[in-house]
Protein backbone atom coordinates (compact mmCIF):
# COMPACT_ATOMS: atom_id res chain seq x y z
CA UNK A 1 0.00 0.00 0.00
CA UNK A 2 1.26 3.56 -1.08
CA UNK A 3 2.06 5.92 1.84
CA UNK A 4 -0.38 8.58 2.40
CA UNK A 5 0.63 12.15 2.65
CA UNK A 6 -1.92 13.96 4.87
CA UNK A 7 -3.25 17.31 3.32
CA UNK A 8 -2.78 19.43 6.67
CA UNK A 9 -0.18 21.56 7.56
CA UNK A 10 0.53 22.06 11.26
CA UNK A 11 4.03 24.01 12.81
CA UNK A 12 5.83 20.19 11.68
CA UNK A 13 3.99 19.26 8.51
CA UNK A 14 4.23 21.15 5.62
CA UNK A 15 2.44 21.97 2.49
CA UNK A 16 5.32 20.41 -0.30
CA UNK A 17 3.31 21.55 -3.37
CA UNK A 18 4.68 25.22 -3.04
CA UNK A 19 7.97 25.35 -4.55
CA UNK A 20 10.46 26.56 -1.60
CA UNK A 21 13.49 26.95 -4.43
CA UNK A 22 14.21 29.96 -7.02
CA UNK A 23 15.59 28.86 -9.93
CA UNK A 24 17.34 31.97 -10.93
CA UNK A 25 19.19 31.66 -7.35
CA UNK A 26 20.24 28.34 -8.19
CA UNK A 27 21.36 29.58 -11.57
CA UNK A 28 23.28 31.82 -10.46
CA UNK A 29 24.45 30.18 -7.44
CA UNK A 30 25.73 27.17 -9.71
CA UNK A 31 27.25 30.06 -12.01
CA UNK A 32 29.27 31.36 -9.19
CA UNK A 33 30.20 27.91 -8.06
CA UNK A 34 31.69 27.06 -11.62
CA UNK A 35 33.49 30.91 -11.40
CA UNK A 36 35.13 30.31 -8.32
CA UNK A 37 36.78 26.48 -9.46
CA UNK A 38 38.10 28.50 -12.53
CA UNK A 39 39.49 31.30 -10.76
CA UNK A 40 41.34 28.37 -7.78
CA UNK A 41 44.65 29.23 -9.46
CA UNK A 42 43.96 32.44 -10.62
CA UNK A 43 44.34 34.62 -7.75
CA UNK A 44 44.78 37.55 -9.99
CA UNK A 45 41.31 37.86 -11.43
CA UNK A 46 43.20 37.98 -14.66
CA UNK A 47 39.67 36.98 -16.93
CA UNK A 48 37.89 38.95 -14.48
CA UNK A 49 40.02 42.16 -15.45
CA UNK A 50 40.02 41.58 -19.21
CA UNK A 51 36.02 41.36 -19.20
CA UNK A 52 36.25 44.46 -17.05
CA UNK A 53 38.84 46.31 -19.80
CA UNK A 54 36.37 44.84 -22.76
CA UNK A 55 33.44 46.14 -21.42
CA UNK A 56 35.23 49.64 -20.72
CA UNK A 57 36.60 49.84 -24.34
CA UNK A 58 33.43 49.18 -25.66
CA UNK A 59 31.46 51.45 -23.75
CA UNK A 60 34.02 53.94 -24.40
CA UNK A 61 34.38 53.34 -28.29
CA UNK A 62 33.69 56.57 -29.36
CA UNK A 63 35.62 58.73 -26.74
CA UNK A 64 39.10 58.88 -28.28
CA UNK A 65 37.97 58.62 -32.01
CA UNK A 66 35.43 61.75 -31.39
CA UNK A 67 39.05 63.86 -30.25
CA UNK A 68 40.35 62.17 -33.21
CA UNK A 69 37.75 63.65 -35.53
CA UNK A 70 37.63 67.03 -34.00
CA UNK A 71 41.41 67.48 -34.17
CA UNK A 72 41.10 66.30 -37.77
CA UNK A 73 38.61 68.93 -38.40
CA UNK A 74 40.73 71.17 -36.37
CA UNK A 75 43.90 70.81 -38.74
CA UNK A 76 42.05 70.72 -41.72
CA UNK A 77 40.67 74.16 -41.11
CA UNK A 78 43.97 75.66 -39.73
CA UNK A 79 45.97 74.15 -43.35
CA UNK A 80 47.76 71.27 -41.97
CA UNK A 81 46.63 69.66 -45.37
CA UNK A 82 45.55 65.71 -46.03
CA UNK A 83 48.25 64.52 -44.10
CA UNK A 84 46.34 64.75 -41.24
CA UNK A 85 43.57 63.03 -42.66
CA UNK A 86 45.41 59.86 -43.41
CA UNK A 87 46.66 60.03 -39.93
CA UNK A 88 42.98 60.38 -38.90
CA UNK A 89 41.92 57.08 -40.74
CA UNK A 90 44.73 55.22 -39.55
CA UNK A 91 44.41 56.24 -35.97
CA UNK A 92 40.67 55.41 -36.15
CA UNK A 93 41.16 51.95 -38.02
CA UNK A 94 43.28 50.96 -35.04
CA UNK A 95 41.06 52.17 -32.53
CA UNK A 96 38.43 50.32 -34.51
CA UNK A 97 40.09 47.12 -34.59
CA UNK A 98 40.45 47.08 -30.61
CA UNK A 99 36.91 47.68 -30.22
CA UNK A 100 36.12 44.66 -32.16
CA UNK A 101 38.91 42.57 -30.49
CA UNK A 102 36.78 44.20 -27.10
CA UNK A 103 33.39 43.27 -28.25
CA UNK A 104 34.83 39.72 -29.08
CA UNK A 105 36.71 39.18 -25.65
CA UNK A 106 33.41 40.53 -23.98
CA UNK A 107 31.17 38.17 -25.48
CA UNK A 108 33.36 35.40 -25.04
CA UNK A 109 32.88 33.46 -21.66
CA UNK A 110 35.54 33.61 -18.51
CA UNK A 111 36.35 30.49 -18.72
CA UNK A 112 36.66 30.02 -22.49
CA UNK A 113 39.44 32.79 -22.07
CA UNK A 114 43.33 32.48 -22.23
CA UNK A 115 44.56 35.54 -20.07
CA UNK A 116 48.19 35.33 -21.64
CA UNK A 117 46.92 35.32 -25.32
CA UNK A 118 44.01 37.97 -24.78
CA UNK A 119 46.64 40.27 -22.83
CA UNK A 120 48.86 40.07 -25.66
CA UNK A 121 46.77 40.81 -28.57
CA UNK A 122 44.90 43.59 -26.08
CA UNK A 123 48.31 45.06 -25.81
CA UNK A 124 49.48 44.96 -29.36
CA UNK A 125 46.18 46.61 -29.90
CA UNK A 126 47.35 49.50 -28.02
CA UNK A 127 50.51 49.63 -29.11
CA UNK A 128 49.28 50.04 -32.75
CA UNK A 129 47.27 53.08 -31.56
CA UNK A 130 50.07 54.26 -29.94
CA UNK A 131 51.62 54.37 -33.46
CA UNK A 132 48.83 56.56 -34.44
CA UNK A 133 49.62 59.01 -31.84
CA UNK A 134 53.59 58.96 -32.64
CA UNK A 135 52.55 59.94 -36.29
CA UNK A 136 50.58 63.13 -34.74
CA UNK A 137 53.62 63.73 -33.00
CA UNK A 138 55.76 64.14 -36.36
CA UNK A 139 52.48 66.09 -37.96
CA UNK A 140 54.13 69.33 -39.15
CA UNK A 141 52.18 72.66 -40.19
CA UNK A 142 54.39 75.00 -42.44
CA UNK A 143 51.49 76.33 -43.93
CA UNK A 144 48.79 76.90 -40.88
CA UNK A 145 48.85 80.25 -39.24
CA UNK A 146 48.67 78.44 -35.47
CA UNK A 147 51.03 79.70 -33.26
CA UNK A 148 52.96 77.58 -30.82
CA UNK A 149 51.46 74.29 -32.64
CA UNK A 150 53.74 72.25 -30.49
CA UNK A 151 52.02 73.15 -27.38
CA UNK A 152 48.74 72.29 -29.21
CA UNK A 153 50.03 68.65 -29.94
CA UNK A 154 51.39 68.24 -26.57
CA UNK A 155 48.10 69.83 -24.82
CA UNK A 156 45.85 66.89 -27.31
CA UNK A 157 48.03 63.88 -25.99
CA UNK A 158 47.63 65.02 -22.57
CA UNK A 159 43.63 65.07 -22.93
CA UNK A 160 44.51 61.40 -24.50
CA UNK A 161 46.88 60.25 -21.97
CA UNK A 162 43.89 61.05 -19.05
CA UNK A 163 41.58 59.43 -21.12
CA UNK A 164 43.30 56.49 -21.91
CA UNK A 165 44.28 56.05 -18.33
CA UNK A 166 40.47 55.96 -17.38
CA UNK A 167 39.37 53.50 -19.74
CA UNK A 168 42.04 51.15 -20.04
CA UNK A 169 42.87 51.15 -16.54
CA UNK A 170 41.88 47.22 -16.04
CA UNK A 171 44.53 46.33 -17.93
CA UNK A 172 47.85 47.05 -16.57
CA UNK A 173 50.46 48.69 -19.03
CA UNK A 174 48.05 49.44 -21.39
CA UNK A 175 48.85 53.11 -20.89
CA UNK A 176 52.57 52.79 -20.99
CA UNK A 177 52.16 50.50 -24.64
CA UNK A 178 49.91 53.02 -26.14
CA UNK A 179 51.68 56.76 -25.10
CA UNK A 180 55.27 55.55 -23.88
CA UNK A 181 56.73 56.27 -28.14
CA UNK A 182 54.60 58.98 -28.29
CA UNK A 183 56.22 61.02 -25.25
CA UNK A 184 59.61 59.73 -26.28
CA UNK A 185 59.45 61.13 -29.55
CA UNK A 186 57.57 64.11 -28.24
CA UNK A 187 60.87 64.33 -26.39
CA UNK A 188 63.30 64.01 -28.68
CA UNK A 189 61.52 66.87 -30.78
CA UNK A 190 61.62 69.35 -28.35
CA UNK A 191 65.34 68.80 -27.07
CA UNK A 192 66.17 68.48 -31.01
CA UNK A 193 64.09 72.02 -31.52
CA UNK A 194 65.41 73.67 -28.04
CA UNK A 195 62.67 76.23 -27.64
CA UNK A 196 61.73 76.92 -24.42
CA UNK A 197 57.90 76.00 -24.49
CA UNK A 198 58.29 73.25 -26.38
CA UNK A 199 60.94 71.95 -23.71
CA UNK A 200 58.89 72.77 -21.23
CA UNK A 201 56.11 70.80 -22.65
CA UNK A 202 57.92 67.95 -23.52
CA UNK A 203 59.05 67.55 -20.01
CA UNK A 204 55.24 67.95 -18.72
CA UNK A 205 54.62 65.03 -20.71
CA UNK A 206 57.17 62.84 -19.43
CA UNK A 207 56.25 63.73 -15.81
CA UNK A 208 52.05 63.03 -16.98
CA UNK A 209 53.17 59.64 -17.87
CA UNK A 210 53.91 57.88 -14.99
CA UNK A 211 51.81 60.20 -13.42
CA UNK A 212 48.35 58.51 -15.23
CA UNK A 213 50.19 55.42 -15.05
CA UNK A 214 49.99 55.56 -11.04
CA UNK A 215 46.33 56.93 -11.18
CA UNK A 216 45.78 53.99 -13.94
CA UNK A 217 47.56 51.38 -11.28
CA UNK A 218 45.19 52.47 -8.41
CA UNK A 219 42.14 51.95 -10.49
CA UNK A 220 43.45 48.82 -11.36
CA UNK A 221 44.20 48.10 -7.45
CA UNK A 222 40.23 49.29 -7.02
CA UNK A 223 39.35 46.61 -9.66
CA UNK A 224 40.97 43.59 -8.18
CA UNK A 225 39.17 44.92 -4.43
CA UNK A 226 36.41 44.92 -6.22
CA UNK A 227 36.41 41.82 -7.85
CA UNK A 228 37.50 40.30 -4.43
CA UNK A 229 34.47 41.04 -2.14
CA UNK A 230 32.91 40.30 -5.45
CA UNK A 231 34.53 36.72 -5.29
CA UNK A 232 33.91 36.64 -0.99
CA UNK A 233 30.02 37.44 -1.73
CA UNK A 234 29.49 34.73 -4.65
CA UNK A 235 31.09 32.09 -1.60
CA UNK A 236 29.31 32.88 0.56
CA UNK A 237 26.10 32.75 -1.27
CA UNK A 238 27.20 29.67 -2.46
CA UNK A 239 27.60 28.49 1.11
CA UNK A 240 24.34 29.77 2.29
CA UNK A 241 22.75 27.86 -0.16
CA UNK A 242 24.70 24.49 0.73
CA UNK A 243 23.51 25.30 3.97
CA UNK A 244 20.20 25.66 3.05
CA UNK A 245 19.59 22.73 1.13
CA UNK A 246 21.31 20.67 3.91
CA UNK A 247 18.67 22.44 6.36
CA UNK A 248 15.86 21.62 3.64
CA UNK A 249 16.75 18.27 3.74
CA UNK A 250 16.88 17.66 7.42
CA UNK A 251 13.77 19.59 7.78
CA UNK A 252 12.15 17.20 5.81
CA UNK A 253 13.34 14.73 7.16
CA UNK A 254 12.23 15.99 10.74
CA UNK A 255 8.75 15.83 8.98
CA UNK A 256 8.70 12.70 8.39
CA UNK A 257 9.72 11.04 11.33
CA UNK A 258 7.34 13.43 12.91
CA UNK A 259 4.66 12.38 10.84
CA UNK A 260 5.77 8.72 11.14
CA UNK A 261 5.35 9.18 14.88
CA UNK A 262 1.88 10.71 14.68
CA UNK A 263 0.40 7.89 12.67
CA UNK A 264 2.39 5.65 15.12
CA UNK A 265 1.06 7.68 18.41
CA UNK A 266 -2.68 7.70 16.76
CA UNK A 267 -2.59 3.64 15.66
CA UNK A 268 -1.26 2.54 18.44
CA UNK A 269 -3.02 4.28 21.47
CA UNK A 270 -6.30 2.02 20.59
CA UNK A 271 -4.15 -1.21 20.31
CA UNK A 272 -2.25 -0.45 23.35
CA UNK A 273 -5.01 0.89 25.49
CA UNK A 274 -7.11 -2.31 24.79
CA UNK A 275 -5.28 -5.05 26.35
CA UNK A 276 -4.34 -2.93 29.13
CA UNK A 277 -8.17 -1.91 30.11
CA UNK A 278 -8.38 -6.05 30.23
CA UNK A 279 -5.59 -6.35 32.18
CA UNK A 280 -6.31 -3.61 34.36
CA UNK A 281 -9.90 -4.87 34.97
CA UNK A 282 -8.66 -8.35 35.51
CA UNK A 283 -5.85 -8.08 37.52
CA UNK A 284 -8.45 -5.50 40.04
CA UNK A 285 -10.92 -8.31 40.09
CA UNK A 286 -8.59 -10.77 41.13
CA UNK A 287 -6.69 -8.55 43.56
CA UNK A 288 -9.80 -7.84 45.52
CA UNK A 289 -11.03 -11.50 45.04
CA UNK A 290 -14.41 -10.54 43.65
CA UNK A 291 -15.00 -14.04 42.18
CA UNK A 292 -13.84 -15.73 45.84
CA UNK A 293 -11.13 -15.87 47.88
CA UNK A 294 -7.42 -17.04 46.41
CA UNK A 295 -5.82 -19.65 48.24
CA UNK A 296 -2.22 -18.02 47.87
CA UNK A 297 -1.78 -14.83 48.88
CA UNK A 298 1.67 -14.25 46.62
CA UNK A 299 -1.19 -14.35 43.68
CA UNK A 300 -3.21 -12.10 45.35
CA UNK A 301 0.31 -9.63 45.64
CA UNK A 302 0.87 -10.72 41.53
CA UNK A 303 -2.56 -9.55 41.09
CA UNK A 304 -1.47 -5.93 42.71
CA UNK A 305 1.35 -5.63 41.00
CA UNK A 306 0.34 -6.50 37.59
CA UNK A 307 -2.85 -3.85 38.00
CA UNK A 308 -0.01 -1.26 39.02
CA UNK A 309 2.25 -1.62 36.52
CA UNK A 310 -0.50 -1.80 33.63
CA UNK A 311 -1.85 1.33 35.22
CA UNK A 312 1.79 2.96 35.12
CA UNK A 313 2.09 1.78 31.66
CA UNK A 314 -2.08 3.72 30.96
CA UNK A 315 -0.71 6.67 32.68
CA UNK A 316 2.56 6.82 30.11
CA UNK A 317 0.75 6.23 27.30
CA UNK A 318 -1.57 8.99 28.28
CA UNK A 319 1.44 11.60 28.73
CA UNK A 320 2.95 10.93 25.69
CA UNK A 321 -0.11 11.13 23.50
CA UNK A 322 -0.60 14.41 25.39
CA UNK A 323 2.58 15.80 24.66
CA UNK A 324 2.26 14.78 21.19
CA UNK A 325 -0.91 16.63 20.97
CA UNK A 326 0.59 19.65 22.21
CA UNK A 327 3.65 19.53 20.14
CA UNK A 328 1.32 18.86 16.86
CA UNK A 329 -1.08 22.23 18.32
CA UNK A 330 -4.13 18.94 18.13
CA UNK A 331 -4.79 19.98 21.65
CA UNK A 332 -8.13 21.48 22.01
CA UNK A 333 -9.18 23.74 24.69
CA UNK A 334 -12.57 22.98 26.32
CA UNK A 335 -12.47 26.69 27.44
CA UNK A 336 -15.32 27.61 30.30
CA UNK A 337 -15.09 29.67 33.88
CA UNK A 338 -13.55 27.85 36.34
CA UNK A 339 -12.65 28.73 39.92
CA UNK A 340 -8.70 28.13 40.35
CA UNK A 341 -8.98 28.08 43.94
CA UNK A 342 -11.73 25.38 43.99
CA UNK A 343 -9.60 23.15 41.13
CA UNK A 344 -6.12 23.70 43.46
CA UNK A 345 -7.85 22.72 46.50
CA UNK A 346 -9.47 19.25 44.84
CA UNK A 347 -6.37 18.45 43.72
CA UNK A 348 -5.01 18.54 47.35
CA UNK A 349 -7.63 16.57 48.64
CA UNK A 350 -6.51 14.12 45.71
CA UNK A 351 -2.87 14.01 46.48
CA UNK A 352 -3.01 14.01 50.29
CA UNK A 353 -3.26 10.39 50.98
CA UNK A 354 -0.38 9.67 48.93
CA UNK A 355 1.55 12.55 50.92
CA UNK A 356 0.24 11.18 54.46
CA UNK A 357 1.87 7.46 53.22
CA UNK A 358 4.80 9.93 53.43
CA UNK A 359 4.63 11.98 56.45
CA UNK A 360 4.11 15.20 54.31
CA UNK A 361 2.35 18.36 55.31
CA UNK A 362 0.64 20.26 52.76
CA UNK A 363 0.45 23.65 53.19
CA UNK A 364 -2.40 25.63 51.72
CA UNK A 365 -2.02 29.28 51.45
CA UNK A 366 -4.75 30.48 49.36
CA UNK A 367 -6.46 34.19 48.50
CA UNK A 368 -9.73 33.48 48.92
CA UNK A 369 -11.19 36.56 47.00
CA UNK A 370 -9.93 35.37 43.56
CA UNK A 371 -12.54 35.70 40.80
CA UNK A 372 -13.07 33.40 37.76
CA UNK A 373 -10.51 31.98 35.28
CA UNK A 374 -11.30 31.55 32.11
CA UNK A 375 -9.58 28.08 30.88
CA UNK A 376 -9.64 24.79 30.45
CA UNK A 377 -10.42 22.98 33.74
CA UNK A 378 -9.33 19.42 33.03
CA UNK A 379 -6.32 21.69 31.59
CA UNK A 380 -5.80 22.84 35.14
CA UNK A 381 -6.43 19.90 37.11
CA UNK A 382 -3.63 17.94 35.15
CA UNK A 383 -1.07 21.15 35.97
CA UNK A 384 -1.69 21.14 39.34
CA UNK A 385 -1.81 17.57 40.00
CA UNK A 386 1.87 16.78 38.07
CA UNK A 387 3.23 19.88 40.33
CA UNK A 388 1.98 18.06 42.79
CA UNK A 389 3.12 14.51 41.96
CA UNK A 390 6.67 15.50 41.46
CA UNK A 391 6.67 17.79 44.63
CA UNK A 392 5.78 14.96 46.70
CA UNK A 393 7.84 11.94 44.56
CA UNK A 394 10.70 14.29 45.58
CA UNK A 395 10.30 15.41 48.99
CA UNK A 396 11.93 12.84 51.94
CA UNK A 397 9.51 11.90 54.33
CA UNK A 398 8.38 14.24 56.88
CA UNK A 399 9.12 16.88 54.78
CA UNK A 400 6.47 19.92 54.10
CA UNK A 401 4.90 21.30 50.67
CA UNK A 402 3.17 24.60 50.55
CA UNK A 403 0.71 25.21 47.57
CA UNK A 404 -0.20 28.74 46.96
CA UNK A 405 -3.10 30.63 44.60
CA UNK A 406 -3.24 34.22 44.36
CA UNK A 407 -2.65 37.21 41.92
CA UNK A 408 0.17 37.87 40.33
CA UNK A 409 2.25 41.13 39.95
CA UNK A 410 0.73 42.38 36.58
CA UNK A 411 -3.04 41.29 37.38
CA UNK A 412 -3.07 37.45 36.62
CA UNK A 413 -3.63 34.35 38.42
CA UNK A 414 -0.61 32.11 39.88
CA UNK A 415 -0.61 28.38 41.40
CA UNK A 416 3.36 27.53 43.61
CA UNK A 417 3.93 24.61 44.76
CA UNK A 418 7.13 25.03 46.78
CA UNK A 419 8.94 22.21 48.32
CA UNK A 420 11.96 21.17 50.98
CA UNK A 421 12.97 18.35 48.99
CA UNK A 422 17.15 17.93 47.71
CA UNK A 423 16.44 20.96 44.95
CA UNK A 424 17.92 20.62 41.49
CA UNK A 425 21.43 21.62 40.09
CA UNK A 426 21.17 25.03 38.51
CA UNK A 427 22.69 23.06 35.25
CA UNK A 428 19.89 20.61 35.14
CA UNK A 429 16.95 22.60 35.13
CA UNK A 430 16.87 22.81 31.16
CA UNK A 431 17.56 19.22 31.28
CA UNK A 432 14.20 18.83 33.58
CA UNK A 433 12.15 20.87 31.76
CA UNK A 434 12.69 19.03 28.25
CA UNK A 435 10.70 16.02 26.93
CA UNK A 436 12.17 12.90 28.81
CA UNK A 437 14.45 14.91 31.02
CA UNK A 438 15.21 13.63 34.16
CA UNK A 439 18.04 15.17 36.46
CA UNK A 440 20.26 13.00 38.48
CA UNK A 441 18.43 13.38 41.54
CA UNK A 442 15.71 11.73 39.72
CA UNK A 443 17.83 9.32 38.18
CA UNK A 444 18.93 7.65 41.73
CA UNK A 445 15.95 7.81 42.76
CA UNK A 446 13.78 5.04 43.98
CA UNK A 447 10.51 6.87 42.49
CA UNK A 448 11.61 7.62 38.83
CA UNK A 449 9.51 9.05 36.34
CA UNK A 450 9.12 9.23 32.80
CA UNK A 451 10.15 13.48 32.27
CA UNK A 452 6.89 14.57 30.43
CA UNK A 453 5.31 16.02 33.57
CA UNK A 454 7.16 19.07 33.14
CA UNK A 455 7.06 19.80 29.51
CA UNK A 456 3.87 18.91 29.61
CA UNK A 457 2.80 21.82 32.24
CA UNK A 458 4.75 24.17 30.24
CA UNK A 459 2.75 23.00 26.74
CA UNK A 460 -0.46 23.89 28.38
CA UNK A 461 0.60 26.77 30.04
CA UNK A 462 1.49 28.15 26.42
CA UNK A 463 -1.70 27.27 24.86
CA UNK A 464 -3.03 29.07 27.64
CA UNK A 465 -1.24 31.80 27.23
CA UNK A 466 1.08 32.11 30.15
CA UNK A 467 4.06 30.97 31.85
CA UNK A 468 5.79 28.76 34.08
CA UNK A 469 9.04 29.32 35.96
CA UNK A 470 11.27 26.73 38.03
CA UNK A 471 13.37 27.81 40.84
CA UNK A 472 15.73 25.36 42.56
CA UNK A 473 18.61 25.26 44.91
CA UNK A 474 20.15 22.25 46.15
CA UNK A 475 19.56 21.16 49.61
CA UNK A 476 16.50 24.14 49.75
CA UNK A 477 14.16 22.90 47.74
CA UNK A 478 12.30 23.38 44.58
CA UNK A 479 9.14 26.59 43.74
CA UNK A 480 7.40 25.48 40.71
CA UNK A 481 5.10 28.38 39.35
CA UNK A 482 2.57 28.21 37.14
CA UNK A 483 1.54 31.68 36.00
CA UNK A 484 -1.99 32.32 33.85
CA UNK A 485 -2.43 35.57 32.47
CA UNK A 486 -4.20 38.72 33.13
CA UNK A 487 -6.68 38.01 29.70
CA UNK A 488 -7.72 35.00 31.51
CA UNK A 489 -8.92 36.51 34.42
CA UNK A 490 -13.13 37.29 33.91
CA UNK A 491 -13.54 39.92 36.39
CA UNK A 492 -9.48 42.04 35.99
CA UNK A 493 -8.68 44.03 38.99
CA UNK A 494 -5.35 46.71 38.44
CA UNK A 495 -1.94 45.02 38.86
CA UNK A 496 -0.17 45.30 42.15
CA UNK A 497 3.32 46.88 42.77
CA UNK A 498 5.77 44.17 42.74
CA UNK A 499 7.12 45.03 46.26
CA UNK A 500 3.49 44.67 47.73
CA UNK A 501 3.34 41.77 46.07
CA UNK A 502 6.53 40.23 48.18
CA UNK A 503 5.54 41.42 51.20
CA UNK A 504 2.12 40.37 50.47
CA UNK A 505 3.58 36.89 50.05
CA UNK A 506 5.77 36.86 52.79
Amino acid sequence: MPLQRSNTADKFIVDRRKRHRNSDVARAVRKTRDRLSQQAGNPDFDRELLKLHAGAMTSGAVVIPLLVLAIAAAGRLAGVGNEIGLWALFTLTCYTIVAFMARRIERTEAAELNPLQTRREFLVGHFLCGLGWAWFVLLGCGACQVDQFQVVKAVVLLFAMAGTALTASSLSGALLATFAMPVALYAYVGTKLWMPVEAIMAGLLVLSLPFFAYVARQLNRSSLMLLSFRSEKDALIAELETAKSMSDEARRRAEDANLAKSRFLASMSHELRTPLNAILGFSEVMANEVLGPMSNPTYRDYAHDVHDSGQHLLDLINEILDLSRIEAGRYQLNEEPVMLLNIVEDCCHMMELKARNKDIRVIQDFEQTLPRLFADERAVRQITLNLLSNAIKFTATGGEIRVRVGWTAGGGQYISVKDNGPGIPEDEIPVVLSAFGQGSIAIKSAEQGTGLGLPIVQGLLAMHGGEFELHSKLREGTEAIAIFPLSRVMEELPALPTAAVAARRR
